[in-house]
């Protein structure tokens, strides 16, 4: 069995569409831009959001790095609890702690919020370490918070580790830092992006995650 498991947050753990979509709508609604609806705004769902906004809607800089900040004015109120956890996912947790795997979540989400989250619907207690972004826009690449995901795990040889997630960029992440990569089909990565980055393992469902990792 994998000895440590580093975990992405939105569109693995948990399916976090309304809140993001809701606050990327309020933000865009703040600044007089056209506000898309929620489905047009999925490929926001895992990437780093300043990034996105500019990627995806065109923002300047100056524009996106507002644009954040009207989020965030709607995310830390309503929006982080505008969530819901997949079905198996407390299961597949525990399971993985009774196993004496040690699990770190890495996620661009902003630390505060994932640890706001994971207590929210008591996911906590099953994690060694959370690292998120940081406020300040710093540490937002996969590569670099599954780096530091990793230096959390004293003792634990990156040979038996692996990364679960749901987009290109955690694949390329696991990849970037010598660890093995699962890629789940339950979230917001579509099939195509996922087989384009060439994950070790696609996962279709939680059952089927539960099953490769608890071997």
């Amino acid at each position: 069995m994998t000895r440590a498991v580093l975990f992405d947050l939105d569109g693995t753990l948990t399916d976090p569409k309304l809140g993001i979509t809701n606050s990327i709508q309020h933000a865009l609604r703040k600044r007089g831009h056209p506000v898309p609806h929620a489905d047009a705004l999925e490929p926001f769902i895992g990437p780093p959001l300043e990034q996105s906004f500019r990627e995806l809607l065109g923002l300047s800089p100056g524009d996106a790095r507002q644009a954040l900040a009207d989020y965030r004015e709607y995310f830390e109120v309503a929006g982080w609890r505008e969530n819901r956890v997949y079905d198996g996912i407390p299961e597949l947790l525990a399971g993985l702690r009774g196993k004496g795997a040690r699990l770190v979540l890495a996620t661009a989400k902003p630390t505060v919020f994932a640890e706001r989250i994971l207590s929210h619907f008591e996911l906590a207690e099953h994690f060694d370490a959370v690292v998120g972004s940081h406020l300040d826009g710093r540490r937002v690449e996969k590569r670099e918070l599954i780096a530091d995901a990793l230096a959390t795990l004293s003792g634990v040889d990156s040979g038996s580790a692996v990364h679960v997630g749901d987009r290109s960029h955690d694949v390329l992440g696991a990849r970037a830092n010598g660890i093995a990569s699962i890629a789940v089909a339950w979230g917001y990565g579509t099939r195509e992006e996922l087989v384009r980055a060439e994950p070790d393992s696609l996962c279709e469902s939680v059952a089927a995650l539960r099953l490769l990792l608890l071997v």
